[in-house]
């Protein structure tokens, strides 16, 4: 399994950058490799990517999501993966968007890929086109505020943010083991 771990402080408020993330069908325009990503359920994605060479698809499942704070998600089928990305304000309006990526190359090119360090770039890449992304608008081209959050029995899925919604401190600690995200 393969960590990688980077950030990226962005001049935007944390409102505006975390509102953008959660516009998943826009991520082809600024992850490197990424052709598709369709948003199925509030919690489940189908991603589709060139990896290497190779076309990939799998389904991701948001495991938890809180407004302005994080989005962590795991695969549930297809390329294996998981992360969590996190949003913090650092003064102003900049926001610092960490980003963990766990994942398991498959097959020679990827491992090698992996091994001289082409993941840790492409994903340092994104985050550069995504800081380029939402400075360059200003604003988010959509946003959901509502809460997934993993200790529910219904499925996840919380309340809307806003009024009677509620929020939790959560790091990436709160996964699973230091600076791990379990993938099952």
């Amino acid at each position: 399994m393969t960590t990688v771990l980077t950030s990226i402080d962005v001049d935007v408020p944390v409102r505006t950058v975390y509102n953008q993330w959660t516009q998943f069908e826009e991520f082809p325009q600024f992850m490197g490799g990424v052709e598709e990503v369709t948003q199925v359920t509030d919690k489940r994605l189908h991603w589709t990517a060139n990896i290497a060479g190779t076309r990939r698809e799998w389904d991701a499942e948001i495991v938890d999501q809180q407004p302005d704070q994080l989005i962590a998600w795991r695969s549930i089928d297809g390329a294996d993966n998981a992360g969590i990305v996190m949003f913090e304000p650092v003064g102003g309006d900049k926001t610092r968007v960490t980003l963990q990526l766990d994942f398991e190359p498959e097959g020679f090119v990827e491992k090698t890929g992996d091994t001289l360090g082409f993941v840790n770039r492409r994903v340092e890449e994104d985050l550069e086109r995504f800081k380029e992304f939402i400075e360059s608008r200003g604003s988010e081209t959509g946003a959901w505020r509502g809460e997934i959050d993993p200790t529910t029995t219904d499925g996840g899925l919380g309340s809307s943010a806003g009024a009677g919604a509620q929020t939790k401190e959560h790091t990436a600690m709160d996964t699973g083991a230091p600076g791990q995200i379990p993938l099952s």
